[in-house]
């Protein structure tokens, strides 16, 4: 039986530099186990100039699950932070199949994988 899948999202550069905003989203694609990734299935990134509002991040996000090389079956997963601390099934209204926060330490893996992901896209954009 094959590990579940997830996709963990997370977004760098929330913060305005030099009167500007660059935000990158990156999306990981993975199969996890309870307490770590046994694979990493795409990853998927998006970048926008805007201010971090709920609709933009929500946005951003979407296009980098979007840009995933294939479409998930299992949950998009983020920390609670991300989405300014929205209820689930707010957030949730934005994304297919489900969303839902981090439960697990092999999904708080795949966001940490999305992190590092984002940080190193946005670097090269800079």
């Amino acid at each position: 039986m094959p590990a579940p899948e997830v996709v963990g999202v997370d977004i760098s550069g929330r913060h305005e530099e030099a009167g500007e905003y660059l935000m990158v989203a990156a999306a990981v694609h993975a199969r996890v186990g309870s307490t770590r990734i046994r694979s990493v299935e795409g990853m998927g990134f998006a970048a926008v100039r805007e201010g971090p509002t709920l609709d933009a991040t929500l946005g951003l996000v979407a296009t980098a699950v979007g840009n995933l090389p294939e479409p998930p079956d299992g949950p998009i997963v983020a920390e609670h932070g991300e989405f300014y601390e929205e209820p689930p099934d707010r957030v949730g209204l934005s994304f297919r199949p489900e969303f839902k926060y981090v439960e697990s330490i092999g999904e708080r893996e795949t966001v940490q994988a999305a992190h590092h992901a984002a940080y190193a896209a946005r670097d090269l954009l800079l």
